[in-house]
Formats: C-alpha cells, structure tokens, sequence
C-alpha cells in the first residue's frame, strides 16, 4: 500500500488527515444533524437500519457517523494515518457503542479491497479523484456494491483549462513551505469569492471558521474546506457524461444527481447497481 506519510513528505501528496483531524474540533450536533439531512436528501430515506454502509476514505469520518445515526452498520476505511484517528476519535465522542468499524486501507490496495465483501451502500464523496488513479478507484469501488445496493460518490467538475490551472496550484502548495502555502491560500480565497464582497474571503480565513452562521451544507467548515481545496493533490476531474458512461457499463444507473453548475467543485452521484 502507498505509504502516504512518505508521499506528503516528499510534496507529492495533501495532508488530508492532518486537516480532518483540525476539522473534528469543530464537529458538534447542527455539523452532524446537517450532514444526516445531506444522507438522506441523496439516498432518499432515514432509515438505514439492517443496511451496510462503507465508507472508502472516511476523512473525518463525519458521514460515518451520519450513517450510524441513520441506522447503519458501518464500516470505514481510509489510507491516511491521521484520517484512521480522528474518525476513530469521533466514533469514540460520538457514538461509542455503535456498530462501527474503523480501519487503515486503500480502494487501490487490490487483496485489501478483495478482503472487504459486498455492502448495500458504498460511499466515498470527495476521495476518489485524490488517489492517483481515478478510474481505477471508481472501478474497485462499484466492485464492492452488493445487488440492488447503493454507490455514492463524487468527483471534481472538469473545467477544462481552469482545471488545469487548479492542479498547478495544488502542486506548488505541496512542494512550498509555510509562507507561500500561506499566499497561495489567500490568493485562491480572494479569487473564489472575487464576486463577493472582499469581508466574505477575510471570514473563511478566520481561525474559527464561521461560527457566528449554521454549518455549511453537509455540516463542513468554509476554511478547512478552502485549505483542503487548494491544497488537494493528487488531482483528478471528470465530466458527468463520463462518469456516467462508465458506471453504466458496470450495471449501475443513475438515481440521483447534484451538479455544481458546470463550476468549481464537485458533481455528486447515487447509481444503483442492477439486481443479479
């Protein structure tokens, strides 16, 4: 399996888990009421009880936790060290005695993905386009949809050109230091909020985030989201109609979808893998 540690040291990789585990200090009950409410908009229920639920690359492990509350049996997984532990440490605050296995993998990682069974839903939002190898990951994690079971995912719009722009950006992040991570996080502030009043960029830059405001949609916090944006590398994006053509070459159709407006951010999809 990669060794991710090497990998961030050595500028090729994001600290993503070094950033979830920032953001765990801010998870509270609006965070995880919102990211709940985010579950069941895209599945289209509040009851998972009985059902599986993986997690491939749980992050902060938050959405693990949603689907606890939802009922589900839950298992989750993620490469990074520090993703394992603040999920694990939000299990434990959280929900210390729920059905809810956490470990260290890969959805690259072809005898540990082997090893995982089928499971009724498959969720992984925001991780597959940061592995190195995007359809890869897509593949491996349809493979692990039982019959009639759910896929949840979602996978950075392809902006062409910006695109482009985006992944020089995230590279120089990785391989710079403190002060010009610093600027080029300010810098794609002021340019994402460039048609909005210059105070709104100053407050995702706050220490605190927003606190004054509800959670973000899916309960996130506007800074760690903006640090995980720019610094987000390896790098990938898709466009829908690739994603789908893909997908439904391996049985699935489409069940749900939310687009970002043909603009910054990720597309999110629910397929349903056809029975037998």
């Amino acid at each position: 399996m990669i060794d991710s540690r090497a990998e961030i040291r050595a500028g090729d990789r994001f600290a993503f888990g070094s950033n979830w585990r920032a953001f765990i200090e801010l998870v509270d009950e609006p965070r995880i009421q919102a990211a709940v409410e985010s579950l069941v908009k895209a599945l289209g229920t509040r009851d998972l009880a009985g059902r599986s639920f993986l997690d491939a690359g749980c992050g902060s492990g938050l959405f693990s936790l949603a689907a606890s509350r939802l009922g589900a049996r839950v298992r989750s997984f993620d490469f990074d060290p520090d993703s394992v532990a603040a999920t694990m440490e939000l299990r434990d605050r959280f929900a210390p005695d729920a059905d809810w296995s956490v470990e260290t993998g890969s959805i690259l990682d072809e005898p540990f993905v082997k090893g995982l069974g089928l499971f009724d839903i498959v969720y992984s939002w925001g991780v597959l386009h940061h592995t190195g190898d995007l359809w890869g990951a897509v593949d491996a994690a349809a493979g692990l949809v039982a019959p009639g079971g759910l896929l949840y995912i979602s996978i950075y719009n392809d902006q062409g050109l910006e695109s482009r722009v985006w992944r020089r950006v995230k590279r120089q992040y990785n391989k710079s230091g403190p002060v010009a991570r610093g600027v080029l996080v300010a810098a794609s502030a002021a340019y994402i909020g460039r048609r909005r009043p210059a105070r709104k960029a100053l407050e995702i830059l706050r220490k605190d985030g927003l606190p004054a405001r509800p959670p973000r949609v899916r309960g996130m916090s506007a800074k760690h989201d903006l640090v995980d944006w720019v610094g987000g590398y390896p790098f990938e994006v898709a466009r829908p109609e690739e994603v789908f053509a893909f997908l439904r070459d391996r049985g699935f159709a489409l069940c749900h979808l939310t687009t970002c407006g043909g603009g910054l951010g990720c597309n999110e999809y629910v397929f349903q893998r056809a029975e037998g």
